[in-house]
């Protein structure tokens, strides 16, 4: 394998499905079928692959010796060795101004929250992911800022594209449920060297992250039964049948617990959104069905 190959692992580009939370308002403002939208919202999903790509460089250059401890981890491109530090800062440095000067060249509302969002990454990787709840909840942010940025860049062609509070209620708490289950995971895969690889693994424990996973677990399911039936939402989309999307939103979170809790797993998110074939169908047919209600009912 060339020094290409490596840089481009360094970006880490299985984790880019997270990125997909960017198309959520151009679903949601029913406008999947519109060509000129369906190019921006693209847009905007490629300069976030920018984006996270370098804060992965940036973050895997900061945790190298960490890194290095790890059984997984030890084997990034960064953490082994195989691209110097100094060519991966400069690299990364080079992926984020492309990805900003994108941004900045499309739409400058789009442009700013692209920056808070590479700042908050970087404050993150810098030091406060050693803050216990604190590092969740910023890597939160960051999947709410994401689908800010969706609405951004549709804006400027068509201002009635707004994101529901409800729905950035429901990334924040989705993301959540995400976060502390990888804690989770993280403190099965580690052991009593968890606090060697995180900081902040040191103040977690598997009951305080169970009862925090139960909470925004709730809290997911709630936040999303509500936005089904708010008001606004109906009058949206002229119906109530989103109500019948919430049994694939329950299985989903709960299959995801069990394979935290019960199997252990949970480490890599975005490996067992694409692996778990229970949960692949889940999500396929909650797909199908929202669309058939947002685009055909």
């Amino acid at each position: 394998m060339g020094k290409a190959a490596f840089y481009t692992r360094s970006l880490r580009p299985k984790q880019w499905i997270k990125n997909l939370i960017v198309l959520a308002p151009l679903v949601f403002s029913r406008n999947l079928f519109r060509q000129d939208m369906v190019g921006l919202s693209l847009l905007a999903l490629g300069v976030f692959c920018l984006l996270s790509g370098a804060v992965y460089v940036f973050n895997d250059i900061v945790d190298y010796r960490q890194d290095r401890a790890h059984p997984i981890k030890r084997n990034r491109p960064i953490a082994s060795g195989r691209i110097p530090r100094r060519g991966a800062l400069a690299f990364g440095m080079v992926v984020a101004a492309g990805g900003l000067s994108i941004a900045a060249l499309t739409d400058m509302s789009f442009f700013w929250v692209c920056l808070a969002y590479t700042g908050l990454m970087v404050f993150y990787s810098l030091g406060l992911k050693h803050m216990v709840v604190l590092d969740v909840l910023i890597i939160s942010i960051g999947f709410v800022l994401r689908a800010m940025a969706g609405v951004e860049i549709l804006k400027g062609t068509d201002p009635g594209v707004v994101m529901s509070p409800w729905l950035l209620v429901c990334t924040l708490f989705l993301a959540l449920f995400l976060g502390f289950s990888k804690r989770r995971s993280e403190l099965d895969l580690l052991a009593h060297k968890a606090g060697l690889h995180r900081r902040s693994l040191e103040d977690y424990s598997k009951e305080f992250l169970d009862a925090m996973i139960a909470v925004v677990t709730a809290a997911t399911v709630i936040a999303y039964a509500i936005y089904t039936i708010w008001p606004g939402t109906v009058e949206k989309f002229n119906t109530r049948n989103l109500i019948y999307t919430i049994p694939f939103v329950v299985f989903g979170l709960f299959r995801y617990m069990y394979l935290v809790i019960m199997k252990n797993e949970g480490g890599s998110p975005s490996e067992i959104l694409v692996s778990d074939a229970p949960l692949v169908v889940d999500i396929v047919l909650w797909v199908c069905v929202a669309g058939l209600v947002l685009y055909i009912s």
